[in-house]
């Protein structure tokens, strides 16, 4: 088995006249993803020819886009958090749903809360949405790998109990578990953004929806693997379902990560036939 890093989850902390200031490094994942992102799509603008000779939009409108898709990632990752893992919570706690700072984010709450506000920013600048689906498609893996690995510094969303020679003893737990953290960053960053890359290298962007539909597909599919190794969320764990399925029985079924990945993937393959088609 793995030691767990002897890392922080912060990185530094000033005490100023009685309150503590804390940089996390889930903040600096977020910081990270974000710039590197902006300055990817920038870079895809001013490259018209990858586009088959014109960019869908001016490289300068992107710096607006950024603050659309910050507000589309809070807003629809907690949203997300409150409808599907913790409705009843909420709906009787809701002046706790703006305490962000509490936790509680949802992957699939903020890729649809980007999907809104990259749809809006495009309907009122006149950017074709599909195109514009394409270029966060190719830079979204970026976030997602720093997402992934402050996953497991933070030591949470960890695996089950495994004993593997790479499993790891995550700190406050007895057993030895699946880093499912690296195994997303692994699968939904590193591999299928160097998939996504070479399809830009190979003309990719000049097909409308072809990047998008394949980020969908190899996110949908990257998170329904590793939901086999991830310990589902604690709320749907009961002594009958050990697992924490949502749809199915206690041996065999879908966790909530599983059943809010299939309409990626149904939706992924929809736009890589749409685009090779046309």
């Amino acid at each position: 088995m793995m030691p767990f890093p002897d890392i922080s989850p912060e990185i530094f902390t000033i005490n100023l006249g009685g309150f503590s200031f804390s940089l996390r490094w889930y903040a600096l994942a977020y910081l990270a993803g974000l710039i590197i992102g902006w300055r990817l799509v920038v870079a895809l603008m001013r490259r018209p020819a990858l586009w088959g000779g014109s960019a869908p939009m001016r490289p300068e409108l992107v710096d607006d886009l950024l603050t659309w898709i910050i507000l589309g990632v809070i807003v629809g990752g907690r949203l997300g958090f409150v409808l599907f893992y913790e409705p009843a919570y909420y709906l009787a706690n809701p002046l706790d749903i703006p305490k962000v700072w509490l936790g509680g984010m949802s992957f699939h709450g903020g890729f649809l809360g980007v999907i809104v506000a990259a749809w809006a920013y495009a309907r009122r600048h006149d950017i074709a949405p599909l195109r514009l689906a394409d270029a966060l498609a190719v830079v979204a893996p970026v976030g997602l790998f720093f997402g992934r690995i402050a996953n497991f510094i933070n030591a949470e969303l960890w695996g089950r109990p495994t004993d593997v020679p790479w499993g790891v003893i995550f700190p406050g737990d007895d057993f030895a578990r699946h880093p499912s953290q690296l195994y997303e960053a692994g699968l939904e960053g590193l591999i299928l953004g160097l998939i996504l890359w070479l399809l830009v290298r190979a003309g990719g962007l000049a097909r409308p929806g072809l990047a998008f539909g394949v980020f969908l597909l190899g996110y949908g599919l990257s998170r329904m693997f590793v939901e086999l190794f991830r310990v589902a969320d604690a709320q749907f764990i009961t002594p009958d379902n050990p697992l924490g399925h949502v749809i199915g029985g206690p041996v065999w079924g879908l966790s909530m990560g599983q059943l809010l990945s299939l309409p990626m993937v149904l939706l992924g393959l929809f736009f890589i036939l749409r685009a090779r088609r046309g």
